[in-house]
């Protein structure tokens, strides 16, 4: 049993600012486990939309690990079928789906070009997009627990995703102040401001997206697992004017611009997919080939990717 497993069993919680020995224990655990490479996370697996069980099982490990893993699939088809059985496979199931989503609730992302209501959203362009987790901006009721990213087109250029374990930048964070923490994790440390309808959106004309304030850290049921609510933009949210919260809100951007062993690039590829517990990540800009434009299906849960719960309550 490992030494995070004996405290947690002891009724000890490392998420605890006031627990130093028990963060110290699950730190250890955590950073033992950590791929040092991208090539780490990648599982080859035949079809994505039949994962074998030892395929199956090599995916959960490294989402165990490390709250993600990269599947290069060999068999192609149908793949927003594929997207879906394959999150089902790893038990999610409750699709958030937002309005600009499809009617199975998977999000189709391309450069849209002459559509003027999904041009408006940044993931719908060939743009960077900066540092976040998906669905920030989500009530508490609908938190994003998971998410997956599948390559139907790459882009000729570009389109690269850096990821970062959440639990690992709380770990960075934490160990240059655990007064960062605290900041980040009060409930009023990131305020979203309201947003109204788009034209097209059900209720056009009036309000889309309440306003909505809530921490960047805080702790799914049973105080197992760290949950992550982030956005590096500064034109979509507010944050709380302190001293203290500015002072983490910096020292998290300098983490995540920071190159180190525990941030992975990962080109997606056709019948390549990232499925992990909403981790960081952002997505270099890109350029299509004429006639080829680059395809990523997206979809997002209201489930944690089964078997990875308190993952480090049970590590032998």
């Amino acid at each position: 049993m490992s030494a995070a497993a004996a405290l947690a069993r002891a009724g000890r919680n490392p998420f605890s600012l006031d627990d130093d020995a028990a963060y110290r224990a699950w730190r250890d655990w955590k950073l033992e486990r950590g791929p040092g490479s991208a090539a780490e996370l990648v599982v080859e697996v035949r079809d994505a939309a039949d994962l074998a069980a030892s395929e199956r099982d090599e995916i959960l490990k490294r989402c165990r690990n490390a709250n993600m893993a990269v599947y290069a699939s060999a068999r192609r088809g149908n793949e927003r079928e594929m997207v879906r059985r394959f999150g089902e496979r790893l038990g999610l199931t409750r699709l958030d789906a937002n309005w600009l989503a499809d009617e199975d609730g998977v999000s189709s992302l391309s450069a849209t070009g002459g559509d003027a209501a999904r041009g408006e959203y940044i993931p719908y362009t060939n743009r960077p997009i900066r540092w976040h987790t998906d669905g920030y901006y989500n009530p508490p009721e609908r938190r994003i627990d998971a998410m997956l990213l599948h390559c139907v087109r790459s882009a000729a250029q570009g389109g690269e995703n850096r990821v970062l374990d959440h639990e690992i930048a709380y770990i960075r964070l934490r160990d240059a102040s655990p007064e960062h923490v605290r900041a980040l994790a009060s409930p009023l440390a990131m305020r979203i401001p309201q947003r109204d309808a788009a034209p097209g959106e059900a209720g056009a004309g009036g309000e889309a997206r309440a306003a909505r304030t809530g921490p960047v850290f805080s702790l799914r049921e049973g105080d197992a697992d760290l949950h992550m609510r982030y956005t590096a933009r500064t034109r979509s949210i507010e944050w709380r004017d302190d001293e203290a919260t500015r002072a983490a809100v910096a020292a998290l951007a300098a983490i995540l611009e920071a190159e180190t062993r525990h941030v992975h690039r990962v080109r997606l590829e056709p019948g390549m997919g990232l499925v992990c517990n909403n981790v960081l990540h952002d997505r270099g800009g890109f350029s299509d080939a004429p006639g080829s434009e680059r395809l990523v299906l997206r979809a997002r849960y209201l489930d944690r990717i089964e078997g990875t719960q308190g993952a480090w309550r049970d590590a032998g």
